[in-house]
């Protein structure tokens, strides 16, 4: 009988978790409304002592809005993630699924995320031997035909030794782009960059899968600055040619390397090429 009322109990407790919005996975957060969107946070916990604790902030939009990757392209604003609230955190280190480009009015283009984004980030913990409070303010862009400013806060305790392992964390780790070199690996690939003679533009050539969508997005690994979005020139038979403007003689800010992106359907790769 004892058996039977704990059952009945147990079973009465977690409907009234669920009537009360809590999750019933330890891993994830209450989603925080922000309007258009909505945010939390998940956790997947570390496979060593000695590794990172896998985690995620998930971004979920109404259908037909979108919001920015690190660099948002011609207009938008990017994700800023504070995380000073939390306890027990040395660092959280955002990782970025590869991006698409957004074409808006008058030739506008941003860089970003359509309907919904899980961005992996790796958390290292001071004491590995201690729980993680996690304590989220993330301010970012949200746009359908109009942009505007949306923030929201999220909080999640992550238990030391958790080993937990969501299918939407996974999926979004595997669709972070794969560090490659100039002219190595197999397709997509940076086969060649070039600093034009005049110094104001770069010509990179990609090798992609025949048939395959093809784009390339660039930055500066240094200091945050970004050149205009790269213009495809050229697409035959699985070779792209790129060009990048870095703009007019005497304007150019010292930019020592680019950070290039290649995205090809759901495959990406990243390169970071000398400019010399």
């Amino acid at each position: 009988m004892n058996s039977l009322v704990r059952a009945i109990a147990g079973v009465l407790g977690f409907a009234a978790l669920l009537a009360a919005g809590v999750s019933a996975w330890a891993g994830e957060s209450r989603w925080s409304d922000a309007g258009k969107a909505k945010v939390r946070l998940i956790a997947a916990g570390a496979a060593a002592p000695t590794d990172p604790i896998r985690a995620g902030v998930e971004i979920r939009l109404e259908h037909g809005w979108h919001t920015y990757w690190r660099y948002a392209g011609d207009a938008g604003i990017p994700p800023r993630f504070d995380w000073s609230r939390s306890t027990n955190l040395a660092n959280a280190e955002i990782l970025w699924p590869a991006p698409q480009r957004i074409a808006l009015e008058d030739g506008i283009e941003s860089i970003g995320y359509k309907d919904s984004v899980l961005l992996p980030v790796h958390l290292t913990p001071r004491d590995p031997a201690k729980p993680v409070g996690l304590r989220l303010r993330v301010d970012f862009g949200i746009c359908e035909k109009i942009c505007i400013p949306a923030s929201a806060e999220a909080a999640l305790d992550i238990a030391p030794g958790a080993s937990l392992s969501p299918p939407l964390l996974d999926r979004a780790e595997a669709q972070l782009p794969v560090k490659s070199e100039i002219g190595t690996g197999g397709q997509p690939r940076i086969a060649a960059v070039a600093l034009q003679r005049s110094g104001t533009a770069v010509t990179v050539d990609v090798d992609v899968p025949a048939g395959k969508s093809v784009d390339l997005f660039a930055e500066d690994p240094a200091n945050g600055w970004s050149p205009p979005l790269p213009k495809r020139k050229s697409y035959k038979d699985g070779r792209a040619r790129f060009v990048i403007a870095l703009g007019e003689r005497g304007t150019i800010p010292p930019v020592k390397n680019l950070r290039l992106t290649l995205v090809s359907g759901e495959e990406s790769i990243e390169v970071v090429a000398p400019l010399d």
